[in-house]
């Protein structure tokens, strides 16, 4: 499936590409191709990926099925980054610097969760200090929409929080896939300690789990899962939320058997939505943040009603 849609993806546009794309006399399909097409369809790949995973690793770690990768304030953090780029008219000198400045206020964001949570955090005291996190940032996105030096900065602020693919290049993803790939390589580290969570705390350590390593190692992979993904995406939500719950019935509720097939249910949800986005009628394509909202919200009020009927 992943597979079909990553061919689907790099096929589907608005312009429709030649089979014999490299011949001489195609030199625009094959720019299109190679410079616009590829890298978005491998960045959605591996973006969707690695939120399908993180939102699977967060909801295991509280044992909430409500969480997702959001819930640490890291892309919230990441957001504020790229926005004041764009606030202090520094976005349009390099490329890189919307996305550079977006990874700095994940990591910041980051060391501040480390700073809040203090050295032996519980997961309250994680959620909390995510809460705080994610209120200052939006306070701080707010001020700069509000103190915007322009009409276009203000769009363009706004357009990036929406969330979307477009117009992504090898450079964006030569930024972020090094600090995706690491961050789930962290969160993959973490599946030991997961599973035996689902015991408890005093289970797990039982067990002989250093909690206090693994709650750590987990922040510290979904801050870079988080703010790899937000740097040069902008905030695509939902996706972390809905795809563990499509998966479970598949895979049985171990929280360390869900992570490899979240993050290919949630690959395959990134390059659908995006797909989606391209093929809809209009002059301009509709972000892919708001397709994937309209998509988790009404998801989430189920999924909210169902647990209600389950404490009743």
């Amino acid at each position: 499936m992943v597979a079909v849609l990553t061919v689907l993806s790099i096929a589907v546009g608005r312009v429709n590409l030649s089979w014999d794309v490299w011949s001489a006399q195609d030199a625009v399909s094959r720019a299109i191709l190679i410079e616009l097409r590829l890298p978005r369809a491998i960045l959605g790949l591996l973006v969707g990926a690695a939120l399908g995973m993180a939102g699977a690793a967060m909801q295991g770690y509280l044992r909430n099925a409500l969480a997702e990768p959001g819930t640490l304030g890291v892309s919230a953090m990441a957001a504020l980054g790229a926005v004041l780029s764009i606030f202090f008219n520094i976005a349009g000198v390099h490329p890189w610097v919307l996305p550079i400045c977006g990874v700095l206020g994940a990591m910041l964001g980051m060391a501040a969760l480390f700073v809040l949570s203090g050295s032996a955090a519980s997961v309250l005291t994680l959620v909390l200090s995510g809460i705080i996190l994610s209120s200052l940032a939006i306070a701080g996105i707010s001020l700069c929409l509000s103190l915007s030096p322009s009409p276009w900065a203000a769009g363009e602020i706004v357009r990036w929080m929406l969330g979307s693919l477009t117009d992504r290049s090898f450079d964006e993803l030569t930024l972020a896939a090094p600090l995706i790939l690491v961050g789930c390589a962290f969160v993959l580290g973490c599946r030991r300690p997961l599973d035996a969570l689902t015991l408890g705390e005093s289970g797990a350590r039982s067990l002989g789990i250093d909690l206090n390593r693994a709650q750590w190692q987990l922040a510290l992979g979904i801050g870079l899962i988080v703010g790899g993904s937000t740097a040069v995406t902008g905030i695509i939500g939902f996706v972390g939320l809905i795809v563990p719950h499509l998966m479970r019935p598949l895979v049985g509720s171990r929280p360390g058997a869900l992570l490899i097939p979240s993050a290919i249910g949630g690959a395959a949800l990134v390059l659908a939505g995006d797909i989606v986005v391209r093929l809809l009628p209009g002059g301009s394509e509709l972000e892919l943040g708001v397709v994937m909202s309209l998509i988790g919200a009404p998801f989430f009020f189920v999924l909210l009603h169902s647990m209600r009927r389950k404490l009743t």
